[in-house]
């Protein structure tokens, strides 16, 4: 493995809610009301931790888009 490789960490393919939460501009506790209310993002859970895909906030994000405040963007 050569040096380049070693000092750059892994990616890793999962956001921990804090991370998926700045990735959203969201606060943790927003993701947290969202799991437990329903209408968030898809989410994981491994165990007893629960980690979003960039894929799962991307989507979701997307199917929040409004023209203005009473419009939402037709699919």
């Amino acid at each position: 493995m050569s040096d380049q490789n070693k000092s750059q960490p892994a990616k890793c393919r999962f956001l921990t809610v804090v991370e998926a939460a700045e990735y959203l501009g969201l606060k943790r506790s927003t993701l947290d009301h969202y799991r437990w209310v329903g209408g968030g993002p898809k989410y994981r859970k491994h165990g007893g931790r629960v980690f979003y895909t960039k894929e799962a906030l991307d989507d979701w994000s997307e199917g929040r888009e409004f023209e203005n405040t009473a419009t939402p963007v037709a699919s």
